[in-house]
């Protein structure tokens, strides 16, 4: 029962009927006192429902509940380190020994998808975190956050491994078992894909089946040529695949004169994150073949716009708006500020926008990298233009652009890409360029985290594939 304590005192109700999947996961991520990154209410940082809209717009959730490849996924971006198992490709003994170790530990928690059906209870799936273990009667404690139908229970382990064995109708899937637990260094990161925009599905599909098939059915003399292959049949939508992260926070009242160690130290990691990258020589390779096929960023990528869009995001959130798109950006009143903890300028760089938020005016800072280098380095102008301050930066001097975004995609692509490709001296020059143990420390974790989020996102595309597939199939 050493779990037990940690999880009822942060244990709740399920404020809608399908946010199972949610509760669980506020409760667990509250249990192992993982940061959200952004404050609650008042000074508190604290996980509601609310914030884990990242994989799937919280208005479905609401309607059609979340699938459990899902709920890992939303555990992986929240901060935590997931380990998820299917029932179907998992056995009875391991899920026992999952269930004792987390029972026995205050920062491993194990959260069940199973179906209420075979507990002979009402209802059909449904997510819950388990509380405890009795070893002699091999029974498991069910934390349910659905109390307002059932309290904790105890469940003979047995039958609820039935219930995880079953069959999820939605997506053809299995239920299963996950253990998560905090990550042992927590990381800034700067890079995230995300699954939120439905346009993620085109890129996830082209990743996974179309890039090995182009990689196997053409002859390649240089890497070059393996790069322009994958990347000159690109889907579109790749900004609302992979993104870079921004950081906001309300303004405080008068000039902005400096921000906190703790936010240098997250801005001068993202800056090292960015030199690394563009002395890599996958950069080089996207730098080149953009150039060579006149590809541009979109106009809608620019700097003052993405920060206008992460400051109507940050003031929804808040505001403790679920949707940030009935916020209305009204000015783009874009006021650069360049400092760092001890009001030395050079190295942060602070950015401010004015929005309206359910007719209220809010002024929100965002954070943004400046990157290191020689020279002027971020260097910029402001131009008047319709009585509005403009902020022209150099492309190398501040955030992420299309090619970072790219080359970054390039390394966190899995292996096993590349292995279709027939010749084996391009084959092993290509896995030099995207090999993880070659690249710093920073970039390296920055890769790790996108292929994690990778593996999840992957298994979500097949779950939402099959579905597709089963209700055309029903329809027909």
């Amino acid at each position: 029962m050493n779990g037990f304590f940690k999880l009822v005192s942060t244990f709740q109700t399920q404020a809608e009927p399908a946010y199972c999947g949610l509760t669980t996961l506020v409760v667990v991520l509250n249990a192992l006192s993982v940061d959200p990154g952004r404050r609650w209410k008042g000074p508190w940082r604290w996980f509601d429902e609310s914030m884990l809209d990242c994989c799937e717009p919280l208005e479905n959730v609401k309607k059609n509940g979340i699938t459990f490849s899902k709920v890992s996924c939303l555990a992986q971006c929240a901060g935590a380190s997931v380990q998820a198992f299917r029932a179907n490709e998992s056995s009875l003994d391991l899920f026992r020994s999952f269930v004792e170790t987390c029972a026995s530990s205050e920062d491993h928690h194990l959260v069940v998808s199973y179906d209420r059906q075979i507990l002979k209870q009402t209802g059909t799936g449904h997510f819950s975190p388990v509380g405890g273990y009795h070893r002699h009667k091999d029974m498991a404690l069910i934390l349910d956050v659905a109390r307002f139908k059932y309290p904790p229970h105890w469940v003979p382990l047995s039958l609820l491994w039935e219930a995880l064995n079953s069959v999820d109708e939605a997506t053809g899937k299995s239920r299963g078992f996950m253990m998560i637990t905090k990550r042992a260094k927590p990381t800034c990161f700067l890079f995230t894909l995300s699954c939120k925009d439905q346009r993620w599905r085109a890129m996830c599909k082209y990743l996974l089946e179309e890039v090995p098939y182009l990689l196997k059915s053409r002859g390649f003399t240089t890497v070059e040529e393996v790069v322009y292959t994958v990347f000159g049949s690109l889907p579109a939508e790749v900004a609302s695949f992979v993104k870079w992260i921004v950081e906001v926070k309300p303004a405080v009242n008068g000039p902005i004169e400096k921000v906190d160690r703790d936010e240098t130290e997250r801005l001068r990691y993202k800056s090292k994150v960015l030199q690394q990258l563009r002395q890599t020589r996958a950069l080089a390779l996207i730098t080149k073949w953009m150039e060579q096929n006149s590809v541009n960023s979109p106009e809608d990528e620019s700097l003052q716009t993405a920060i206008l869009q992460a400051c109507c995001q940050g003031a929804a959130a808040f505001r403790g708006s679920n949707c940030y798109s009935n916020v209305k950006c009204f000015k783009k009143d874009v006021k650069e500020s360049n400092v760092t903890s001890n009001g030395a300028r050079g190295e942060a760089v602070v950015m401010s926008s004015r929005v309206l938020v359910d007719g209220c005016e809010q002024v929100i800072d965002a954070l943004v990298p400046k990157r290191p280098s020689s020279g002027n380095v971020g260097g910029g102008s402001v131009l008047q233009q319709d009585g509005i301050d403009q902020v022209t930066l150099e492309e190398n001097a501040f955030h992420p652009t299309t090619r970072d975004l790219l080359a970054v995609l390039l390394l966190a692509l899995p292996p096993s890409t590349w292995e279709q490709i027939p010749d084996l001296s391009i084959h092993a020059e290509i896995s030099r360029i995207v090999s993880r143990k070659e690249l710093p420390h920073e970039l390296q974790l920055e890769v790790e985290h996108l292929f994690e989020q990778a593996f999840f996102v992957s298994r979500s595309c097949t779950e939402e594939v099959l579905t597709e597939e089963a209700l055309i199939e029903t329809k027909n």
